[in-house]
């Protein structure tokens, strides 16, 4: 009676037991004369669905408040308008702190990326994602995150974005435990195969051991006929030479040992695939003569370089030349084989690396099973080797395959001719040691 008009909301309850909202605006008529109310009008709506969709954005806004994700809301120009906590305890920022720029918490390679197609990816299809780190302003340690762009657009036609960022600390704690790992494992199979080709190390250390002290002798005494050889100082002079040459090789097999065993984080770089392939026939060549294998090296010219680890390619390498050695021992004991070592530029770029034997070969239904863990066909052996082998090179961005042929078996490797963008960061678990 005092305003003329009122509003009010409220809710009734249907007879299956669910409510509906309604909201009533109601107004009152006086009288011309004496300014008495003498009817009131009332107009009611229902009010449901309104109330329901106010519930719904409120509820959202407390999931996005409780998220352990940070989100941004981003204006169309780029300007922050709102950091959930999350992104605040992220980016350092306390709750009264103004919100930060892009150029701040992003590097500028995201920040072109996000120009150039981030924004336009999101209008298309919604979202568009990045793996990149975000920098708290006022310095300290980034955090690595997998950052979604979400384009919305209101009522009235204006747009408006979203980034959710996913903290990645925790796997990238686990890649690196887990890379760790790896190469433990991986040294742990090199010591093996150490052991496993002692005789011929010691075979191969031996040889040049021997001559040092033969020339020594022979020095020695051509020291001891000084006066009554005219030429005996020249001989001496030659043994002396000599001596330097086999001290020489004998150091040369000792480091190329050392260097095989060497134990660290793994140094990916770009490597001469023909020395690399060189250097391991030379780790295994006494184990072949034994075996009367003759291995041969079918390297192309100008291959474009490898970009691996060292010593994890040279022990794939050698890995496949000693399981092809042991193949080719199996159907040819006692007698001469000889086993390919090959390698040649991909068509689909970077290098093809295959090693073939003449050994028993495996049946069609095998081949499938070559790189599982555990799987071998051997009596004493671990069936590890080869899924180790394919691990380390998906590690390089490269493949492991085997092919069958007419006689034996045949290992293709692919290797990339260009750095991953993080080597780490597509390495696979190393599942093995030797096979």
């Amino acid at each position: 009676e005092q305003d003329g008009y009122h509003t009010m909301t409220y809710r009734i309850r249907h007879r299956d037991g669910h409510y509906l909202w309604f909201e009533t605006a109601c107004r009152g008529i006086r009288d011309t004369y004496t300014g008495t109310v003498v009817e009131v009008v009332a107009v009611s709506r229902d009010i449901t669905a309104r109330v329901q969709a106010e519930e719904n954005k409120r509820r959202l806004a407390e999931v996005v408040e409780a998220n352990p994700d940070p989100v941004l809301f981003i204006q169309p120009g780029g300007a922050v308008t709102y950091l959930n906590p999350a992104a605040r305890r992220t980016l350092g920022l306390a709750a009264g702190q103004a919100m930060p720029e892009l150029a701040a918490i992003l590097s500028q390679e995201v920040l072109q990326s996000l120009q150039q197609e981030g924004w336009s990816c999101a209008e298309r299809s919604g979202r568009w994602s990045v793996e990149t780190r975000l920098q708290p302003p006022a310095g300290g340690g980034s955090v690595p995150v997998s950052l979604m762009l979400l384009a919305h657009r209101a009522a009235s036609g204006e747009r408006f974005y979203s980034l959710v960022a996913h903290d990645q600390s925790e796997r990238e704690l686990r890649e690196a435990q887990q890379r760790h790992h790896q190469d433990e494992l991986a040294h742990t199979a090199r010591l093996v195969t150490l052991g496993e080709l002692a005789s011929g190390i010691a075979h191969e250390i031996h040889q040049p051991l021997a001559a040092v002290v033969n020339y020594a002798n022979a020095s020695q005494r051509y020291l001891q006929a000084l006066d009554i050889q005219p030429d005996a100082a020249r001989k001496v002079a030659q043994g002396l030479e000599r001596i330097a040459e086999q001290a020489t090789h004998a150091a040369e097999v000792i480091k190329r040992l050392r260097a095989f065993l060497r134990k660290g984080g793994r140094r990916v770089q770009a490597l001469d695939l023909a020395e690399v392939a060189r250097e391991t026939v030379r780790l295994c060549a006494w184990e072949a003569q034994a075996s009367q294998v003759t291995i041969e090296l079918r390297l192309a010219d100008n291959l474009p370089p490898v970009y691996a680890d060292r010593v994890l390619l040279e022990q794939v390498l050698l890995n496949l030349l000693r399981n092809a050695i042991e193949a080719n021992r199996e159907v040819h004991p006692q007698q001469g084989s000889h086993i390919v070592l090959g390698a040649e530029a991909a068509a689909e770029g970077g290098v093809r690396i295959s090693v073939s034997d003449q050994g028993p070969g495996v049946s069609a239904e095998q081949l499938p099973q070559l790189f599982t863990p555990f799987y071998t066909s051997k009596a004493n052996g671990l069936g590890l080797g080869l899924s180790m082998s394919r691990s380390i090179v998906e590690g390089f961005g490269g493949d492991l395959q085997a092919q069958l042929q007419e006689r034996g078996l045949t290992m293709c490797c692919h290797l990339p001719a260009t750095a991953p963008a993080d080597p780490d960061a597509t390495s696979h678990p190393i599942t093995g040691a030797r096979q």
